[in-house]
Order: C-alpha cells, then structure tokens, then sequence
C-alpha cells in the first residue's frame, strides 16, 4: 500500500514523503493516527502541486532577500541611532536589535525582522559597528550602525 505521509514518522519518512508499507500498518496505525493518508491519484497530484507551490514562494523569498542585500551594499547604508549617554561615552541602557530594525524601517524603508539582525552582544557605547543581518539562509548583508549622543 502506498501513502503519503502528513508528518515525520520515525523509522519510515519524512512529511510529504510518498512510501510503501503493509496494508495493515498503513490502515490501523498510520492512517487511523492521522500520520498518513492513502496515496491515490487526486492526493498525489495535490502533493505535487503543492511542492510547485512551496518552490515557487521559495525562489521568490531568495529574489527579495537578493533584492535587499543588493541595496544594503549599493547604498551603503548607515542607521543612526541616538540613546541617551552618562559619563565617559557610556549608554543607559543598550542597543537592541529591535532598536536597530526599527530605525532601518524609520530611516530607509527597509523592513527587516528582529531576529535577523545578528548581533553578538547589544551595544553599550558611542561610535560605530558594523551589523550583519542574514536575509535568508543564502542570503547575507552588512549595515553600520552609527550610536550617536541625543
């Protein structure tokens, strides 16, 4: 019997994946536990144009993370953060990369996520960095962040 699998199963396959098992274990265990359903001709086409799909969206997430790359490096882009100093050129407080982000958007139109914006550690004073922001797993861009005395 041939199924499609609809979730990883240990020892069989990963999800989307198209396997042969016994009759008895595909219909009491996999497909009666939702793991799995019978791969007949409708079902097989609906994988198949679903994995159209995911390639198609796949391919146009790596052009718009291209995209932007290609502009953070054109335009060699500085955000300019302002924060609040105390003695000797030391922060209150640090530079997040949510901070970071926002003043992207704010400064240059360039909507990218938090949690893409790698930094080792926040930033705790005045001056210049260098931040690396991963667009997508292909994909990488540097921006300088220059902290500045409000």
């Amino acid at each position: 019997m041939k199924v499609i699998l609809l979730e990883d199963v240990k020892k069989q396959g990963k999800k989307g994946q198209v396997i042969e098992v016994s009759d008895g274990y595909g219909r009491n265990y996999l497909i009666k536990n939702g793991l799995a359903k019978e791969a007949d001709s409708g079902a097989l086409n609906h994988l198949k144009s679903k994995k159209k799909q995911e390639q198609k969206q796949a391919a146009e997430d790596l052009a718009e993370a291209k995209l932007i790359q290609k502009q953070l490096d054109q335009d060699e882009i500085v955000v300019e953060i302002p924060a609040k100093v105390g003695d000797e050129g030391k922060l209150f407080g640090t530079i997040t990369s949510k901070q970071i982000g926002d003043s992207l958007k704010q400064q240059h139109d360039i909507k990218v996520d938090r949690r893409n914006i790698q930094l080792d550690q926040n930033i705790a004073a005045l001056g210049h960095y260098q931040v690396p922001i991963k667009l997508h797993p292909e994909v990488e861009g540097t921006i300088k962040v220059h902290v500045v005395a409000e």
